[in-house]
């Protein structure tokens, strides 16, 4: 079997639409068995992530996070994604790290907002200005065609430089911003809440992206007390991010709060029910996405 090395380059190849349907293809499957684990030397981490579909393969995701990079001008984080052949194990392909979880996370919260937010919204506002805003403008495009699309950071100076690459507009005020939005997407390293749920508008999606500690969230608890709560996997959220975790800690909201992952999507629980109620998804990420993901980077690739 020859081994595919699959770079950058097939980004040409990739379509949102088209990845945020294998997503839900891939949800349709048994359910993925997963597993992470982490290697420390002083502030350096060697993590795997690791997931097995029965019927789509396996996938072991290295990821390298070295921060002494940045002060020789190379990426803080890197890797490679292995994909293995589902009935045989062996090794089928080496994907680019960077190409999968651009990918990936930001086709995590496309398939989100396709299934919670109003067909007719496009009043889009972006919290962040880093990689994944700029991976969701171009998500929420081609999901929601004519998309008007709106940056806010806390640096004003890097939501100018991204609003102008991306052709966006500038918010200056946050809650005003909030409260003129149809969809949201938080995509910062806050730790504490800075997005208020009295801000938002009744009707609205929000995409819950950045916060992936147990330390961070992006949200307070009214948002989550006036919002229907969905996650992309259960097991990736409820435990382990701080948008969930603290609060159900505190008895602000239970697991039980949390309406469907995307394992029940065949079932028609992800869902919106009212055009005026307030919908929330966390994206966790995990492994059997980067699985999905990557195979179907590898299926675009040998299909050129």
């Amino acid at each position: 079997m020859s081994i595919e090395i699959i770079g950058p380059e097939a980004e040409a190849l990739l379509d949102w639409i088209t990845l945020s349907e294998a997503l839900e293809a891939g949800h349709r499957l048994p359910r993925a068995e997963i597993a992470d684990s982490f290697l420390y030397r002083g502030a350096d981490t060697l993590l795997t992530r690791s997931a097995w579909i029965d019927g789509l393969g396996q996938a072991v995701k290295v990821v390298t996070v070295n921060p002494g990079n940045a002060a020789e001008g190379l990426p803080n984080v890197n890797g490679a994604v292995n994909l293995m052949d589902d009935r045989t194990g062996q090794l089928e392909a080496i994907v680019d790290f960077h190409l999968v979880t651009k990918w990936k996370t930001a086709g995590d919260s496309l398939v989100a907002a396709r299934r919670l937010a109003r067909p007719e919204a496009r009043r889009v506002l972006i919290c962040g200005a880093g990689n994944v805003a700029e991976a969701m403008c171009a998500a929420y495009r081609a999901g929601f065609p004519g998309a008007q699309i709106t940056i806010w950071n806390r640096s004003p100076d890097r939501a100018e430089a991204l609003a102008t690459k991306v052709g966006a507009r500038v918010a200056g005020d946050l809650a005003e911003a909030v409260a003129g939005a149809e969809i949201i997407a938080t995509t910062t390293m806050a730790t504490e809440p800075y997005l208020r749920g009295e801000w938002i508008a009744p009707g609205t999606h929000l995409d819950l992206i950045g916060a992936y500690r147990p330390d961070m969230r992006e949200v307070d608890d009214v948002a989550l007390k006036r919002a229907r709560l969905f996650c992309d996997a259960r097991a990736t959220t409820i435990a382990h991010i701080g948008e969930f975790k603290r609060p159900i800690a505190a008895g602000v909201i239970t697991p039980e709060d949390i309406v469907a992952d995307y394992y029940d999507i065949a079932a028609g629980l992800f869902a919106r029910q009212s055009a005026d109620e307030i919908t929330i998804s966390k994206n966790g990420g995990g492994a059997h996405l980067d699985l999905m993901t990557a195979q179907y980077i590898l299926q675009s690739w040998r299909m050129r």
